[in-house]
């Protein structure tokens, strides 16, 4: 079944309120003060079932002038407006306000209701009629019913029914499969059940027991019930209106403007990527760093308009924009947003958010900064994850992409699988993805590097991991820089060699000379057998400078031919490997030992045997219990 919520616009004392409750049997003024005055001032609520059977949520907003901000609480939720004009007046201030805003949110779909038809006679009826036909002349209500009624009589009432429930076949049904949105409008607490707030639910489903998150405070709460047009569900699903009863939170906790969603899908923003569109109807350009009052959901916030490429906008002008603000909002990409002047309180605009997170301040004036948000505008899917990548200099997993782009997941997955068939990005084998254009720039990097590193230690194999990633990856994650180096061996770019990294066609490289002194190393080395001499004790005995042999010693390490048992102790391999049978063999036998055993079982010293001990544990052979030693494990 399709949900969807109906709002009202129109100027105050339009009859807004008494065609809600004519329409539904529900009176939406429930503060003294609307009583008494005769006027909405607060968001009104209620529900209707249409013939059809189709369920609507109903927000009444209130239409003076003094209380716009509260009409900006529900109207950014309407799926289908109720436009009231009263038959006695027409057209007023309040509705040309309102309908600005209506066109500035993109509401898409609406009906033009003529309340207090019993006023008139029909000749100004008509009049009334013809002055709306032209008032909405290339608006989303151009060709939309108008309905005259009375909510005295009765009149109209039926017809405005079934119009309501003919248009609403072509209200587009909200997201259900997208992450849950509900920004909040009311916060109350009821006896025996705790905190409640309600608000209209934008996108995807909320189901009780769910742990979900509210922003921007950042709070993570179980929902303890759920209700939808006063009845307890079990599961809201977008286009409702609902309440939810919050588990160990208090009222005075939360408050209008905050919002209720998904856990861990959206953050708090106060720098936003904007297409903003001044009012024809305004009197003066909007300035860069003009103050403004900015509207999102249900929130206000104060903050700046920072124009990119001019110094003022016109009025009728649209133009790239950021938003700078004082606190912060939780948006989404394509939210729409109104605008207000800081003083007096007008409306002068609004427009799109293209990215809720850009990654900083632009830089005015800049072609590249326009070309960026304009992929951000106009770009297809498979653009805006591509525009995400390339914007982000390290590799970067599917979730944030869905959180950059606020797109779907299977969306974000068909986009990436396109790029990747098309050599756009590259993907790890933990799936994280690279723009190759970034990945290419990384890469010139680390070969220019790795060049000169050969240069400099041509008997490595390569730099360790390590070392390279504090040289030029410092700021990438571990996992961000594993990423990096699979690709880059996947596509044979780099040569991976277990804890070193080198260039494809790098290979030890050695001279007549150099290769006479890695033979006297081994032969030193096989000739001490299990008791050599410490390593600054025998450097200036093979005949070439110390810091080469310390390269020909560590090569040797690296190709298994010596053991490194102690920062000064390496034992020849075949040495090491007899001595490691014999100590294995042993404990098989006693089933523990200590270093005396070892001491006396291969004719070494302390020295000697408390390394080689320790190396073994390393290796997992043996397993220090203590002052013993037992098998790491049995066969």
């Amino acid at each position: 079944m399709k949900y969807f919520i109906i709002g009202t616009a129109g100027h105050v004392d339009h009859g807004k309120t008494e065609l809600i409750k004519k329409l539904t049997g529900i009176d939406t003024d429930r503060l003294k003060e609307e009583k008494k005055r005769g006027i909405s001032i607060e968001l009104g609520f209620a529900h209707l079932t249409l013939p059809s059977g189709k369920k609507a949520g109903i927000v009444d907003v209130p239409g003076h002038e003094r209380f716009i901000k509260n009409m900006l609480a529900g109207v950014m939720g309407f799926d289908l407006v109720l436009l009231v004009i009263a038959a006695d007046e027409g057209i007023m201030p309040q509705t040309r306000e309102h309908m600005d805003i209506l066109k500035l949110l993109r509401i898409k779909k609406g009906i033009v209701v003529v309340t207090k038809k019993d006023l008139v006679d029909e000749d100004w009826l008509n009049l009334v009629v013809e002055d709306i036909k032209e008032f909405v002349k290339g608006s989303f209500l151009e060709n939309a019913p108008i309905i005259p009624v009375s909510s005295i009589t009765g009149e109209g009432i039926t017809t405005l029914l079934a119009e309501i429930d003919r248009v609403a076949e072509e209200v587009e049904e909200k997201s259900r499969s997208h992450y849950a949105r509900l920004p909040i409008d009311r916060v109350f607490t009821i006896a025996g059940f705790g905190t409640v707030v309600t608000g209209t639910l934008w996108s995807g489903e909320l189901t009780v027991g769910e742990t979900v998150e509210i922003l921007p405070r950042g709070l993570t709460k179980k929902i303890r019930n759920l209700q939808v047009h006063g009845q307890k569900v079990e599961r809201a699903i977008a286009g409702q209106r609902v309440a939810i009863n919050l588990a160990d939170v208090e009222v005075k906790d939360l408050e209008r403007g905050d919002w209720v969603v998904t856990l861990g899908v959206l953050k708090p923003t106060r720098l936003l990527d904007v297409k903003f569109t001044v009012l024809a109807s305004q009197e003066k350009p909007v300035h860069h760093r003009q103050q403004i009052r900015f509207y999102l959901g249900t929130a206000e916030r104060l903050g700046r308009v920072l124009l990119l490429d001019r110094e003022e906008l016109e009025p009728g002008g649209e133009a790239y924009a950021q938003i700078m603000l004082e606190d912060s909002v939780v948006a989404d990409r394509s939210d729409r947003f109104i605008i207000r002047s800081y003083s007096p309180m007008v409306t002068i605009g609004g427009g799109q958010v293209l990215d809720p997170y850009p990654a900083r301040k632009y830089k005015r004036f800049r072609a590249e900064v326009i070309e960026n948000l304009k992929i951000k505008e106009k770009g297809e899917p498979a653009e805006l994850v591509l525009n995400v990548l390339l914007h982000n200099p390290k590799p970067m997993e599917q979730k944030v992409i869905e959180q950059k782009t606020t797109l779907p997941a299977p969306t974000v997955e068909e986009s990436i699988n396109r790029l990747l068939a098309g050599n756009k990005i590259y993907q790890s084998r933990e799936k994280l993805y690279y723009a190759a254009e970034n990945y290419a720039k990384i890469l010139t990097k680390t070969k220019e590097f790795l060049q000169a590193y050969h240069r400099q230690y041509p008997l490595r194999i390569g730099i360790p991991k390590d070392e390279l990633k504090s040289k030029l990856f410092n700021d990438f994650t571990p996992r961000e820089f594993s990423a990096f180096l699979e690709i880059a061996e996947e596509r044979k770019e780099l040569k991976v060699s277990g804890n070193k990294v080198a260039l494809p066609d790098h290979f030890p490289e050695f001279t007549a000379e150099l290769e006479k002194a890695k033979e006297r190393i081994i032969n030193y080395f096989k000739q001490a057998a299990l008791t050599p001499e410490n390593l600054k004790v025998i450097l200036p005995n093979f005949s070439i400078k110390e810091d080469l042999a310390v390269e020909l010693i560590n090569y040797l390490v690296e190709q298994g031919e010596l053991i490194k048992i102690d920062e000064e102790i390496y034992l020849d391999r075949q040495h090491f490997e007899e001595a490691m049978v014999r100590i294995t063999k042993l404990l098989k036998e006693k089933g523990e030992i200590v270093i005396a055993d070892v001491r006396e079982l291969l004719g070494i010293s302390r020295k000697y045997a408390l390394p080689l001990l320790e190396t073994l544990d390393q290796l997992k052979i043996t397993r220090r219990l203590g002052d013993k030693r037992v098998l790491a494990r049995r066969d």
